[in-house]
Parts: structure tokens; C-alpha cells; sequence
């Protein structure tokens, strides 16, 4: 597989192409429109990122014709601004507002008059009770979002490659002292200049950059990010949390390193780690089913006396957003498809002796596995 890098936005063709697919579906399950309000499937359907707040954005994907677009008159110029395809804005006045003047007021005169609608399982209830009593919960559009198209998966490359620089360079200036926020002022800088260099037009509301660390006290726990200027210690693990959105795509990568050298009690889940690795790179293959690979590493991780230190799934897509389905997950029964993007990732977490952990963002192919993302990853290759 060829990945060619993208760094612009996409072409009406492209955003044409998503609104096709929804409206396929819906021809097929005999749904007269979708109904979408999460954010990273308006972005998928629209390219229109935006800080969600009390005033609802709701886009109604009809079987046929154009999708309508459910906004605050105040934001119409910016959502003009930034939506890419044939689609129709609707606009409310405030919220909120007076009676006939309200969001619901607009949204009833836009849906299908007959026939069930599609909704997302997650829709906020208040948009659920304005739809009536004929709909179908479905997440059509999450389905549809997980087999990337090829200008998604240049996006998710550059992406990538940035990534990757970045924490190639962290590694390559961390040392004991080294602080959260020495990191956020250099490297995590730099992350951001290069998107802007690139593409002045990106979008911050799509754009998100973390370029995080966790030192041995905290990194047993994956999402412990309560001190906000961490600095890096002698010796480790230490794990770096590298998941970012950059304009509008994800990716992932973070690697467990140490500083001057290896405690002895951390070279058996380090390596158990590395084999866990190394089974989900093996089985996450187009045909496989996505629960087989997680059930084969916690096996893995229970024959070598760490079942008690797992402590989530060994891997999650990639796309709109830095986590997402499928999921490489006990549980999610899908089957691995070519266009699929996700990270690798499982993980051993011990409380006082620390967590071990890599990852990577992976394209499955046709014959295998393309990994997008680089950096040292052997042991020897992480003692800093």
C-alpha cells in the first residue's frame, strides 16, 4: 500500500462521497434520514469543528438530496466558512428563545414527515424527544468512519510523521529534571508551528496536542495527569502519552523509557509487554476478529502472572479523533477490515513499580499491517 501524505483539507468529492455512503445505508435499512449531533461525526460529514456548547448543531442527513444543517445564527458565517459539500443551513435565533423560535421549532420543519430516522446511540436526549416517537438508534456514521478512505489515511499519515518527529526529539533531550512544562514549551510548540506552517487554514477547534509524560510514581495508573508540571526521574519507567488530533486527524505513539538504567524488577514486564506487542502487531490482520486479538494478549498476559496488571483492551481506531471504533477489545466482534486504522497498544500496570507500555498507529492492508508511526522501540534503545 502506497500512503501518499496529506496536509489540506478535502475536496467536495470527498465530503460527497461520505454523504453518499450514509445515504446508501439508509436506502438499505429503509430509514428516511439520519440524524447526527456528536461532534466528530459532523466533522466527518461537514469538515465543521466547532466548540459545542448549550446551542445545538444538528445535521439531518436525508435518503435523498441535500443534508441539512441545524445551526445558531450566530455561527452561521463560521460554518460557512468552514463546511466543505452540498449542504443547506438552517439557523435558530438564541437559546434560549421564545416559543416558534426555538432550535426544536426549526428541527421539526426539517425532518422527513413519514418514515423512521436513524439517530446515533448517543444522541442527547433532549434531540431524542424532538425526533418523535419513530426512531431507530444506530451508529451508522461510526460504522461507516472506520474503513478510512485514501485521503483519510494520507491525513492520518502526515499526522503521524509529526508525531513521530516529536517524540523522537523528546527522547532525545530527556533527563532527570526535565518538566510537563519544558515539553509543552518546546516540543509541543514545535508540533503546533508545523501544522500552521503547513496549512494556515487549519482548524484549531479540530486540533488537539498532547505531548504528555508520566514519571515511575504515576505511570501504573495510564490517565494520571494530576500534576501538571511532572518532571522526569532517575531511573523509570517512565511512559510518554503522545495522542494528539492535528487538524482534524489523530495519531499515537508513546514508548516506556528510563533514565541511566533499568531497575531490575522491571525487565519481566517489559518484556511481557514487548511479547504482547508483538502477538496483537502478529494477529491484527483484515479477516481476524478484533475480540480474538484481545482475548490472545490477555492469555498472554495471564500465563506470564500479569492478568491483575492489565488494565484495558489492546488497542482503538484511529480517524476524526485519537480514540474511537473499532475497538481491539474483548467484546467487539467485528471483523478486521483493509482501511482500518488503530493503535497497538496493550499495556502492563503495577502500582510501585510502574507502567509499560507502547504505541504505535497502524493501517491494516490487504497482506498485513503498514505502521505509520516511528521511534525507538527496544529496550536498549530506551535506556536514555
Amino acid at each position: 500500500m502506497k500512503i501518499e501524505e496529506i496536509f489540506v483539507g478535502p475536496s467536495t468529492i470527498e465530503m460527497s462521497s461520505r454523504i453518499g455512503r450514509v445515504q446508501a445505508e439508509l436506502q438499505e435499512r429503509g430509514l428516511a434520514a439520519y440524524v447526527s449531533a456528536a461532534p466528530a461525526n459532523i466533522l466527518w460529514l461537514t469538515n465543521f469543528a466547532n466548540f459545542i456548547h448549550e446551542r445545538p448543531f444538528i445535521l439531518v442527513v436525508p435518503q435523498n438530496g441535500r443534508p441539512m444543517f441545524l445551526v445558531p445564527l450566530l455561527e452561521l458565517d463560521h460554518v460557512n466558512h468552514r463546511v466543505v459539500g452540498d449542504v443547506e443551513f438552517v439557523t435558530y435565533s438564541e437559546f434560549p428563545a421564545p416559543d416558534g423560535n426555538r432550535w426544536q421549532d426549526r428541527f421539526s420543519n426539517i425532518l422527513p414527515v413519514t418514515g423512521n430516522i436513524g439517530i446515533e446511540e448517543m444522541l442527547p436526549n433532549a434531540i431524542v424527544r424532538a425526533c418523535g416517537d419513530r426512531v431507530t438508534p444506530l451508529d451508522l456514521v461510526d460504522l461507516l468512519r472506520a474503513i478510512k478512505s485514501d485521503y483519510e489515511l494520507g491525513r492520518i499519515a502526515y499526522g503521524c510523521r509529526l508525531m513521530s518527529d516529536a517524540h523522537i526529539d523528546l527522547l532525545s533531550r530527556a533527563h532527570p529534571g526535565m518538566s510537563q512544562s519544558d515539553i509543552n514549551q518546546t516540543i509541543g510548540r514545535s508540533v503546533l508551528k508545523r501544522l500552521g506552517d503547513d496549512n494556515a487554514a487549519m482548524n484549531p477547534f479540530a486540533t488537539s496536542i498532547m505531548t504528555l509524560i508520566q514519571n515511575q510514581r504515576v505511570s501504573h495508573d495510564p490517565h494520571n495527569f494530576t500534576d501538571l508540571d511532572m518532571a522526569m526521574l532517575p531511573g523509570g519507567p517512565h511512559i510518554t502519552v503522545f495522542n494528539s488530533v492535528l487538524n482534524g486527524y489523530g495519531a499515537e505513539v508513546e514508548r516506556t523509557f528510563f533514565l541511566g538504567a533499568v531497575p531490575e524488577d522491571a525487565k519481566a514486564p517489559f518484556e511481557a509487554m514487548m511479547e504482547a506487542r508483538r502477538l496483537t502487531f502478529e494477529l491484527t490482520r483484515a479477516g481476524n476478529i478484533l475480540g480474538d486479538v484481545d482475548r490472545a494478549v490477555n492469555k498472554l498476559f495471564a500465563d506470564s502472572g500479569y492478568a491483575e496488571a492489565r488494565r484495558h483492551r489492546a488497542g482503538h481506531g484511529m480517524g476524526v479523533t485519537a480514540h474511537e471504533a473499532p475497538f481491539i477489545a474483548d467484546g467487539d466482534e467485528s471483523e478486521i477490515r483493509p482501511g482500518m486504522v488503530f493503535s497497538i497498544e496493550p499495556g502492563i500496570y503495577l502500582p510501585g513499580l510502574g507502567g509499560f507500555r507502547h504505541s504505535d498507529t497502524v493501517v491494516v492492508t490487504d497482506d498485513g499491517l503498514e505502521c505509520l508511526t516511528s521511534s525507538p522501540d527496544l529496550l536498549e534503545d530506551l535506556i536514555l
